[in-house]
């Protein structure tokens, strides 16, 4: 499939339905089962031959990561309405019961594959050296190593558990693993139930003596079981098997709370004990040992799933060896612009030259911290403001925060401690930042703020100087190397006003007015995307080219689609590029005939949200109008967060959207699937050279636009072109 293809219209196979098929509820596939079937897209790339062994093993455990967390929250959200008595239906006309009893059925299915997908790369990995063993096939050399492991590392950490009377069932916490025991005591034929939690911070495999080039693992499990008689001696086996659970994990603050923090640290420890949605367990438990761990864990039988395999592949990422490089992507190393580099690393000299937008993670997000670090140790820098949703633990730009605090500048630190399962450590941050002298805000107690803004005051000369980063992914370094998302870096005086006044907003809940080149979320940034998507059917009407580019994580929002559907049928023509949950139904005829939806799924976790409008003009044009944003197009996004959508003028910039970024993502063969009319997803067609356009291919190999330094950007290859574009 060409770009070409993907961006011809209509759809030549637009379905034709009854009206009563798509009118109402019917209009939308449903939220959740949409996100199972990208779960499904994900799991698939751990079968598709065309990735390296072990990368495959990895996209194994990103799709049980994922499964887990949407169990721990969505699911465990309509478990509640569904307790609650609350007849909300879906979008998509379903009730609370309905969706919970369709992904039951999907998830089931799912975790069936994924053991099956599982020990088909159990068997590559044999033939490439690298085995999982048993107790059964261990030497008497690995015995003696073992013994020695578990004495010194595993035993002094463990905690075996009677379970009678005397020692009630303990607590297990969210995604606890354990092992369950029907013991027998030797001298009198004494029974005994135990458990043995297996504690999180044990690496789950252990590393066996092997050959050089060989390596073989045994689950901590395994070695538990090879270790009963020091564990609780006197015993014997008589039964056992191992179970993992998934507790409820949303997160509920008192509207009212006088201190935030407080609130969110005892939030936490309520979670920690939310109830149990799913219960993994062997399919081999022994009945009575099975109906003790429902009983006492308050499960019913629609809570549990047997497993015939592995439970918890979460952690094969522990088997994803670096040290086995030829089972891995090729490596990669993000680029530092030509233009930073032309002013010797001077990220201000930089910016002044031109506005400057980096696609990570093929320019590197150090060009992020080098801004931040820069501006630390700046004597002319007076202020920085800063927001923060996710970084990692050791961050370097919170690092830089506190240096230029403690320097003496002023710093303001928007931390949103409602990130999901990152509250306690930006709880911790909040409080470095505190104590290093910054001013630290929480912003809204009822919208998260998810806007992604950095501002730097420089003086020079007799004015002020504004330095704007506004991005669409979060300030957080490891993520930054393998989602792809946009920076953007400007000393727009406009700009600069527009970021200072959303802080304003964050510290002071002063309504930003005036805005001048940014729509921002909760207040503006709906109503204006539905007016774009209404001036697009109004060229289209007017016999005007029209044309819609999106590229977004998730399209659910109701008003948004039903927009896109008008426009459609209006004659305009729309590509979307969602990676995964999608509520729209494209490709029917008398609905959605002009669109079309394609999700990409590879190397990369795509997450950059990008709008582009032709605006009379079509799609690639120097005319249209082109957005970058914070926000995906989900009511959470547009109604209950603090989100910015910054319009692109800069003609490089837009150039580098829209004729690489965007086309590219259209383009994609390698990677991508198309969303059918009945909401099945199907991969592209396959060349027959078998030479397929991969993206993020493309991306590693040619730099951005606007990063070029002296050599100019003419040699930078854009993969759409128009009559219109400017020489750059």
């Amino acid at each position: 499939m060409t770009q070409a293809d993907f961006l011809a219209s209509p759809f030549p196979d637009a379905t034709p339905l009854p009206e009563t098929e798509f009118q109402g509820p019917r209009r939308f596939f449903n939220r959740e089962l949409s996100w199972l079937a990208f779960n499904w897209r994900v799991l698939d790339e751990a079968s598709n031959p065309a990735i390296p062994l072990l990368e495959r093993l990895r996209f194994l455990s990103i799709s049980a990561t994922n499964l887990d967390e949407f169990y721990t929250v969505r699911v465990a959200g309509l478990r509640a309405l569904m307790r609650g008595g609350k007849a909300a239906l879906s979008e998509d006309g379903h009730s609370p019961s309905e969706q919970l009893s369709l992904i039951n059925e999907d998830a089931r299915h799912l975790l069936h594959t994924q053991q099956g997908v599982f020990n088909k790369l159990k068997r590559e990995m044999e033939e490439q050296g690298i085995a999982l063993v048993t107790r059964s096939k261990l030497t008497a050399r690995n015995l003696k190593f073992l013994e020695q492991h578990f004495v010194t590392n595993v035993f002094p950490v463990l905690s075996p558990l009677a379970i009678d009377p005397a020692h009630p069932f303990p607590f297990i916490p969210n995604t606890g693993f354990c092992l369950a025991l029907e013991l027998e005591r030797g001298r009198d034929k004494r029974s005994l139930q135990a458990l043995l939690p297996i504690p999180q911070q044990i690496a789950r495999f252990v590393s066996l003596p092997a050959k050089p080039g060989e390596h073989r693992f045994l689950p901590l499990e395994e070695l538990l079981l090879l270790h009963l008689g020091m564990l609780f001696p006197g015993y014997t086996d008589r039964g056992h098997c191992t179970f993992r659970v998934l507790r409820d994990s949303d997160l509920e603050v008192e509207d009212e709370a006088e201190d935030l923090v407080r609130e969110f640290e005892t939030a936490l420890k309520r979670r920690r004990r939310g109830e149990v949605i799913r219960l993994k367990i062997s399919s081999t438990a022994p009945p009575e040992l099975k109906a003790l761990i429902m009983q006492e864990l308050h499960v019913t039988d629609a809570d549990v799933v047997s497993v015939r395999g592995m439970i918890g592949m979460a952690d094969l990422k522990e088997l994803v060896l670096s040290s086995r490089k030829d089972l891995l992507w090729p490596t990669f190393n993000p680029r530092v612009p030509e233009r930073v580099q032309d002013h010797e690393g001077d990220m201000f000299a930089a910016i002044r030259q031109k506005d400057m937008l980096l696609h990570h993670p093929y320019e590197t997000f150090d060009m992020v911290i080098r801004f931040l670090e820069q501006a630390a140790r700046d004597p002319n820098v007076l202020a920085i403001k800063q927001t923060l949703y996710r970084t990692s633990h050791d961050s370097p730009i919170v690092s830089a925060l506190c240096e230029a605090a403690e320097s003496g500048k002023s710093v303001t630190a928007l931390v949103e401690l409602k990130a999901r399962f990152d509250e306690a450590a930006n709880i911790r941050q909040s409080r470095r930042l505190e104590r290093a002298g910054a001013h630290v805000v929480y912003g809204f107690m009822h919208y998260k703020t998810h806007a992604k803004i950095s501002t730097v005051v420089r003086r020079e000369g007799d004015q002020l100087v504004t330095y704007t980063h506004y991005g669409t992914g979060n300030y957080h370094p490891i993520t930054a190397r393998i989602y792809t998302d946009l920076s953007f870096f400007t000393c727009d005086a406009a700009l600069g006003r527009d970021a200072t006044k959303v802080f304003n907003y964050l510290s002071g809940y002063v309504q930003p007015e005036g805005l001048e080149n940014l729509a921002i979320a909760p207040t503006t940034l709906k109503p204006f995307l539905l007016t774009m998507i209404g001036q697009e059917a109004e060229h289209a009407r007017a016999g005007r080219p029209a044309e819609i580019w999106v590229k977004v994580n998730s399209l659910v929002e109701p008003d948004i689609i039903d927009a896109l559907y008008a426009a459609s049928e209006a004659g305009v023509k729309i590509s979307l590029v969602v990676r995964g949950i999608c509520a729209l139904r494209p490709g029917i005829k008398g609905l959605s005939s002009n669109i079309r939806v394609k999700s990409i799924v590879g190397r990369f976790l795509e997450h950059s949200r990008i709008m582009c409008f032709g605006d009379g003009h079509g799609l690639p044009s120097q005319k249209a109008r082109v957005f970058f944003s914070s926000a995906d197009w989900m009511g959470r996004n547009l109604s209950r967060r603090v989100e910015t959508l910054v319009e692109a003028k800069n003609p490089t910039v837009k150039a580098q959207i829209v004729s690489q970024i965007m086309a590219a993502n259209m383009a994609d063969e390698a990677q991508s699937w198309l969303l059918s009319p009945d909401g099945q997803y199907k991969r592209s067609l396959v060349a027959k050279d078998g030479q397929l356009f991969n993206c993020h291919r493309f991306f590693m190999e040619n730099p951005s636009l606007s990063g070029r330094g002296k050599a100019g950007a003419k040699d930078v290859p854009r993969l759409a072109h128009s009559r219109d574009d400017p020489t750059v």
